[in-house]
């Protein structure tokens, strides 16, 4: 059974999500508060997780950040309409998705249903996976293989989130091609989850940064101004 951890200090949101989860078939942990989560998570990860942005001890921001030094768990966020600055950081530090409250409890279960449907193709966790050789990709010093999740640049792995694995797998299939940020948004995102041109220029940002980590010359992926992105040739 799929497990998802839902962080709100709203003990409203926690019933209503709660029981509009669990009559979909998932196992739903419950935390009122950001550093409760933590150590609940630390013990034992969900399958992904729902934080709210805003709450005492600690906020979902820095939950994330905690999070991702030592984890990739999909994170969706609930915002609110006057939060988009913090929707930009939460995207620099690897959040997958943003709902923005008051929100219906149908596009809730509508993007839990994609994210975790992006992760599913990491396989799971424990079990070894033999390679399907047309699910891996090798560009130049990148590797990346599909059913594995792993992501590899000269040899050193690059963590990635789901999103920001298939973003950089759309680009690298076709080095030289430039992808528009709607192609991008279409290739890690299901139909129904809108998102912006911002976010894909974030997750672009993030991904950058996690190759530069590794190899300070990394600039593999191009930016067109007003077209989109490219992963160079040779």
């Amino acid at each position: 059974m799929t497990t998802i951890a839902l962080v709100d200090d709203d003990r409203n949101i926690l019933t209503s999500v709660s029981i509009a989860l669990e009559a979909e078939g998932y196992k739903v942990d419950t935390y009122t508060d950001g550093a409760t989560a933590l150590d609940g998570l630390t013990a034992k990860l969900p399958d992904l997780a729902i934080f709210d942005i805003k709450m005492p001890r600690m906020d979902g921001m820095e939950l994330l950040r905690r999070l991702r030094q030592k984890s990739d768990l999909p994170v969706i966020f609930l915002t609110s309409k006057d939060e988009e600055i913090d929707e930009l950081f939460g995207l620099k530090m690897g959040a997958d998705d943003f709902i923005k409250k008051p929100f219906s409890q149908r596009l809730l279960i509508e993007r839990v249903r994609a994210v975790i449907r992006r992760v599913s193709q990491r396989g799971e966790s424990g079990l070894k996976i033999k390679s399907d050789p047309s699910k891996s990709l090798e560009r130049g010093l990148l590797s990346m293989d599909q059913e594995r999740h792993t992501c590899e640049w000269d040899g050193k792995p690059v963590t990635l989130t789901v999103t920001e694995f298939l973003i950089l797998y759309s680009l690298a299939q076709r080095p030289g091609v430039v992808k528009s940020r709607d192609a991008l948004m279409d290739a890690a995102y299901d139909d129904q989850v809108y998102v912006d041109d911002r976010t894909i220029d974030s997750h672009i940002k993030r991904l950058r940064k996690k190759f530069k980590a590794v190899d300070d010359n990394f600039d593999m992926i191009d930016t067109l101004y007003g077209v989109g992105y490219r992963f160079k040739e040779g």
